[in-house]
């Protein structure tokens, strides 16, 4: 087990793992790996993105104490895995769906820093009571107004200096763009607001027609 260039992202034979903090409790049917006395749950890039730009060569930097807003939280695959990174930080996770928000209450009873928002973040003023400024967003909506979205929220609750991690949905943002084009107009939206881009990386083979942007606020 080998640390990557990520904190708290480790390799082993060609698969990347986070430190379970959770011992023996697993989210998504993922593999377990004992190591030096630590457990050790593989991250699967089929089931996140995030791993999968990992994988493809991704170069950010998360700290252990970092704050989260996350966006689009959906069961809890990736932000478990955030949860584990992260582990004395917060991560304030936003979804809108109540279906989706019902199986990562279960996620979230185990994983004392997550803590679970049902609300739209097309309407990042609706967080203010409960979401502080935060070290780092992470967002994965499939809307058009992604990008949008994404600003928004960053422009909010971003510090200064912090980093933001977009996955960007080219069919979602228009069907009949390459995927390239659709790409290059999130980052001209980006630029636009002032955002620098550090890193933009496809997803391919993992996701068809994704890509992953970090900016610095």
């Amino acid at each position: 087990m080998k640390q990557t260039n990520i904190q708290g992202v480790f390799k082993y034979k060609n698969q990347i793992y986070t430190e379970n903090q959770t011992k023996k409790i697993k989210v998504y049917n993922e593999k377990i790996v004992r190591y030096k006395n630590k457990e050790f749950r593989s991250w699967n890039p089929y089931r996140s993105k995030l791993a999968a730009g990992i994988l493809n060569g991704l170069k950010f930097e998360i700290k252990s104490t970092d704050n989260v807003l996350y966006l689009g939280a959906a069961t809890g695959t990736t932000i478990s895995h955030i949860s584990d990174i992260t582990k004395k930080g917060t991560i304030y996770a936003v979804e809108n769906s109540p279906i989706a928000l019902k199986k990562f209450l279960k996620v979230c009873e185990k994983r004392k820093n997550i803590i679970p928002i049902l609300e739209d973040a097309n309407h990042p003023n609706r967080l203010s009571l409960i979401v502080p400024k935060v070290d780092f967003l992470y967002q994965d909506i499939s809307q058009r107004n992604q990008s949008e979205i994404f600003i928004k929220n960053a422009k909010t609750y971003l510090k200064k200096n912090g980093l933001g991690i977009l996955m960007v949905k080219a069919r979602c943002i228009d069907v009949s763009l390459k995927p390239k084009k659709a790409y290059d107009l999130v980052c001209f939206d980006l630029k636009k607001n002032k955002f620098q881009i550090n890193d933009i990386v496809d997803l391919y083979p993992f996701e068809k027609d994704h890509a992953v942007v970090v900016i610095t606020g």
